[in-house]
């Protein structure tokens, strides 16, 4: 974390993403003594302690993030045993890589289930209110967050949730009104099974991707995926929409991207990332795709990506529009 307080909200379970914490490793400045927020539960040190969760302060993270931006993504190591040398250490971190890793298996669920928790108020953007239609969704879970599937459901969709490995023939028999392929941690390249299982749904379904899944989708088209020199993590990344000229700020967490020279003919760039000018989004309306490198649902923000159900105009992107309120 480079901001240089962590702690002083300290931690409550209604902003669990994920069904357990999955963090390897916290690394922050200065951690607060006291925690000051209404919602507090827990601190931030005994919700690590309880889940053995590894955390370091005192360090100046700001100085690693300089060094990270002139250098690129270095890999670290966190020890409790104070009997490894310097040496050791760094043939530790010579020794492992994200690249050709598969991350997403380790944060998968186990078996499909069918999500059924209600969508509070404070968490529901739908002003509209409920649509009547009910659409039959099936979310890919490679480190899916809740509150992508809590929009869903505000929006009238009956989401079965799968683990990365389910068969594509299985997700097709549930004659599903569209899939969805989640966020997920790592090397989009070092999960073949879960590209190939995108190349045998589309055109099948009308398909949406979030952050791994836009970059799957990106390889399931034929296109590459590459690491980026230091990747994209924060919520003030701005995004530009070259269709009408909109730029929303972002919310972003990925180390990989989709290199949009590689994609073939009839898919679209529909957001590119202001920075740097990656690619944020993509559209191919022959086969009723869409994705974005971000996470549109825009909770707990900022919330820019919350725009109109007519973002997309193609009649065929019709369901997923209306049950994710792109």
């Amino acid at each position: 974390m480079t901001n240089p307080h962590i702690g002083n909200t300290g931690v409550n379970f209604d902003d669990d993403e994920s069904r357990q914490c999955f963090l390897a490793g916290l690394v922050i400045r200065s951690l607060s003594i006291t925690t000051s927020n209404w919602r507090c539960v827990e601190t931030l040190g005994d919700y690590l302690a309880e889940r053995n969760v590894m955390g370091i302060y005192d360090v100046d993270t700001r100085a690693i993030t300089r060094r990270l931006r002139q250098d690129g993504s270095l890999i670290g190591v966190l020890s409790t045993e104070q009997s490894r040398s310097d040496d050791e250490l760094l043939e530790m971190s010579r020794s492992w890589d994200i690249v050709g890793i598969d991350l997403i298996s380790g944060v998968t669920c186990n078996a499909p289930y069918e999500w059924v928790d209600e969508t509070k108020s404070e968490w529901d953007f739908n002003s509209d209110g409920r649509d009547r239609d009910t659409y039959r969704v099936i979310a890919y879970d490679f480190g899916i967050k809740h509150n992508i599937l809590r929009r869903l459901a505000s929006y009238g969709c009956k989401i079965t949730v799968v683990p990365s490995t389910w068969p594509a023939a299985e997700t097709l028999k549930l004659k599903p009104d569209g899939v969805l392929f989640s966020n997920g941690p790592g090397d989009p390249s070092a999960v073949p099974y879960a590209v190939e299982t995108v190349k045998e749904i589309l055109g099948k379904v009308p398909v949406f991707g979030i952050c791994m899944g836009h970059q799957l989708l990106g390889q399931a088209l034929g296109g590459k995926t590459f690491k980026m020199k230091f990747g994209h993590h924060g919520g003030n990344h701005p995004v530009r929409n070259p269709r009408n000229g909109r730029v929303e700020i972002s919310a972003q967490n990925h180390n990989y991207a989709v290199d949009p020279a590689s994609l073939p003919e009839g898919v679209e760039v529909t957001h590119v990332n202001l920075n740097d000018g990656s690619c944020a989004g993509l559209a191919y309306p022959a086969l009723s795709i869409m994705s974005l490198q971000y996470h549109p649902e825009a909770s707990p923000g900022p919330h820019d990506s919350d725009c109109g159900k007519n973002f997309f105009t193609t009649p065929n992107f019709d369901n997923l529009i209306k049950s994710f309120a792109f």
